[in-house]
């Protein structure tokens, strides 16, 4: 969206019905789970509005609990994947504990990606990867209870945004949470490689893992 959506307030209820982008079978190209096949759940809307992002989440309907657990039923096929990642915007922003427990409950493994300024009581089993942002004036707090939840933490790096030169310490000692640094995509070949060089220099120098966007460098979505 490039900061030009609307930011969205987080909403509550039941979660019987949930704003949803799409619904697709694809690769998790990214963090603890990359490489594994996946079904994602793109909810719509965010609370930041980052002018980085280059996903579109504004365009999207209501679906029922019920349509969406049978979408993912539909796409899962015999065996594969058991993986669902709930992603966006901003997937803590919408009441999605009824989602996550229903499909749980149905065997699959659940992966939400947050930018941990928002909390849900969501189930124990789900998988919480957290890409922490940066407002201009430092890093968005990340609130105490993702941190005790959190299952890794997805710094983005760029050689040519100062806000993102580095990565920072907001927690992640403390709970000794694991750190994957990805290079931020710019959307320009030159500004991308300086990037993922930087990020490959702060994951050898610091012990962190390297994250690379494995879905855009063999050009699926």
């Amino acid at each position: 969206m490039l900061g030009t959506n609307i930011i969205r307030q987080p909403v509550f209820g039941a979660g019987g019905e949930l704003e949803i982008k799409e619904i697709y079978r694809s690769i998790q190209g990214e963090g603890p789970n990359s490489g594994c096949p996946a079904i994602f759940i793109r909810l719509g809307g965010c609370n930041l509005a980052c002018s980085f992002c280059d996903t579109e989440f504004e365009d999207f309907f209501r679906l029922t609990l019920a349509e969406i657990t049978a979408e993912a039923e539909k796409l899962k096929g015999e065996d594969v994947p058991d993986l669902i990642v709930i992603t966006g915007g901003e997937p803590l922003r919408q009441p999605i504990e009824n989602l996550c427990r229903t499909l749980l409950d149905k065997g699959y493994r659940v992966q939400i990606e947050t930018n941990g300024t928002l909390f849900r009581n969501l189930d124990t089993r789900v998988e919480i990867v957290c890409s922490p942002k940066n407002n201009g004036g430092g890093y968005f707090p990340l609130r105490e209870d993702i941190l005790e939840r959190v299952t890794a933490l997805k710094f983005l790096v760029s050689a040519h945004n100062p806000l993102y030169g580095a990565v920072p310490e907001i927690g992640q000692g403390k709970y000794k949470v694991p750190v994957f640094v990805q290079p931020m995509d710019e959307l320009n070949p030159e500004k991308n490689l300086s990037n993922s060089r930087l990020a490959a220099h702060i994951a050898e120098e610091n012990g962190y893992r390297l994250s690379l966007q494995m879905h855009k460098i063999v050009g699926i979505r």
